[in-house]
């Protein structure tokens, strides 16, 4: 094999990682000519296609997988190999972050996350996107910076932390009927139910610990936010079920009351996830650790997991 431009091995890991030359070219800055002809070199260096149409997408060839880890890991410990010593470069460094996020995330971390961020990176700043917004591929292509909710990624090589578990509770106004005894599967089955929406495939702990006992919500109305379906549970008789740290942290701000289930529920991850190409980013790096330093004084019982773990 002839000696390859070590420069075309970003080229591979752009066209790898966004499947399609033209968004490779985007991101890297250069032309679509260029990039395609990068890619014949590579093509012909490796005598490998890569990647190969299928329809109107380009998929890889067992080669071209079987490299994208090593080459994404080699490339990410280059950039932190020259990313060395850069406090001064972070210290003029503009860059705005984009987080989705649960809207209770925001609220309650938002400014204090800007504000400890901004001591590494004064000119940074930040952005709280809704968890009904952007696509499930937004890590890889770039419109997310860190994902923050109750999911699976789907994106097989993203980095993920558990950051906590959570148990659903139910939420009601005051004087509601369920508050007069015991929330059984079958009692709280028999009320009208509020419900916040969920992203696409996120599992329900709930919903299956029902199923299980042959009982299913009836739920009437979906709202995008938890803090929109506790202030429709304070109006009405529709009951909202939240997660444990949200549901007590409103009830006492909306006059509702907290109920526990008195079934068994299993608890759902709060999960934060993040491409890796940003996983040796000493900005990025900035970022999650600020949020996780936050976390960690407020919620200081939920200890994320000690290593960050890659699915597939």
């Amino acid at each position: 094999m002839e000696s390859i431009d070590l420069n075309l091995m970003r080229v591979l890991d752009a066209v790898l990682d966004t499947g399609s030359v033209t968004a490779a070219a985007e991101r890297l800055h250069l032309s679509v000519p260029a990039t395609s002809h990068a890619l014949a070199r590579l093509r012909d260096a490796l005598g490998d296609p890569l990647l190969v149409r299928a329809g109107r997408r380009m998929v890889p060839t067992p080669r071209a997988v079987e490299m994208r880890e090593p080459l994404s890991q080699w490339l990410a410990q280059g950039r932190l190999l020259l990313a060395r010593d850069r406090s001064q470069a972070l210290s003029t460094l503009r860059r705005c972050f984009v987080v989705r996020a649960p809207e209770g995330m925001a609220i309650s971390f938002g400014a204090s996350l800007v504000q400890s961020l901004r001591e590494i990176l004064p000119l940074a700043t930040l952005r709280f996107v809704t968890e009904t917004t952007t696509e499930d591929t937004a890590l890889r292509d770039g419109t997310l910076d860190l994902d923050i909710g109750h999911f699976v990624p789907r994106e097989p090589e993203v980095h993920t932390l558990h950051l906590m578990q959570q148990r659903p509770m139910a939420l009601v106004r005051a004087g509601h009927p369920l508050t007069e005894h015991k929330v059984t599967a079958k009692r709280l089955c028999e009320h009208l139910h509020v419900d916040v929406q969920r992203r696409p495939g996120a599992p329900s702990p709930l919903d299956d610990a029902l199923a299980a006992q042959q009982q299913k919500r009836p739920v009437v109305l979906t709202v995008p936010q938890a803090q929109v379906a506790a202030l429709v549970a304070g109006r009405s008789d529709l009951v909202a079920t939240l997660n444990e740290r949200i549901a007590r942290a409103m009830a006492p701000v909306m006059n509702l009351q907290v109920l526990s289930l008195a079934f068994a529920v299993g608890t759902e991850p709060l999960v934060m996830a993040w491409h890796p190409r940003h996983h040796a980013d000493p900005a990025h790096t900035a970022l999650r650790q600020s949020l996780l330093k936050l976390l960690a004084l407020a919620w200081p019982g939920a200890s994320p997991s000690p290593r960050a773990s890659r699915r597939g």
